[in-house]
């Protein structure tokens, strides 16, 4: 009887250190971020341009009845923008309490790995700062860059998409 609890509690364990994670590229890097704050995937639509916004934000879309702020990334990390707009996704996420669409270039698939797989961010790494990344995952021959998405959305910008939807809502 003891062998089986044991066992158990040997599972749990395992079981507890599996991160389930939405995997997406971004300027030919992939990235991935906790399934946890992912609400949907959408196509690229149309986005209503936010006056006095932050360079970074392209501004709200109209999600079945709810004003959504929308991040480009890549405007973010300091890339150049995406030739084919159209391919690219826009990710609906909760951030600390905040639903907004980041857009990514691609969404790729559901990852379940183990947490022991993931090793901390070197001092630079890629063209993300390496504050907003919480790990780098190795698979076989892919390195996955897994973002923070609490330290990458932070209490000020939160805010002001706060009330930057809020302030559409009522324009619009």
């Amino acid at each position: 009887m003891q062998t089986a609890l044991v066992a158990k509690e040997t599972r749990l364990t395992d079981s507890s250190q599996i991160l389930q994670l939405v995997t997406f590229t971004l300027g030919g890097e992939e990235y991935a971020v906790d399934i946890l704050k992912v609400q949907e995937i959408n196509r690229m639509k149309e986005i209503t341009r936010v006056p006095n916004a932050p360079y970074y934000v392209e501004g709200v879309i109209n999600l079945r009845g709810k004003v959504i702020p929308v991040v480009s990334l890549r405007k973010f990390f300091g890339l150049p923008e995406e030739e084919d707009r159209l391919k690219q996704k826009i990710m609906i996420m909760d951030i600390q309490g905040v639903t907004m669409g980041l857009i990514v270039d691609t969404v790729s698939e559901v990852l379940r790995i183990s947490s022991s797989i993931v090793e901390p961010p070197p001092a630079m790494t890629s063209s993300v700062s390496s504050e907003f990344i919480s790990g780098i995952a190795k698979l076989e021959d892919r390195l996955i860059i897994l973002l923070d998405m609490d330290r990458l959305v932070g209490k000020e910008e939160t805010a002001s998409m706060i009330g930057m939807a809020e302030k559409a809502a009522i324009e619009g």
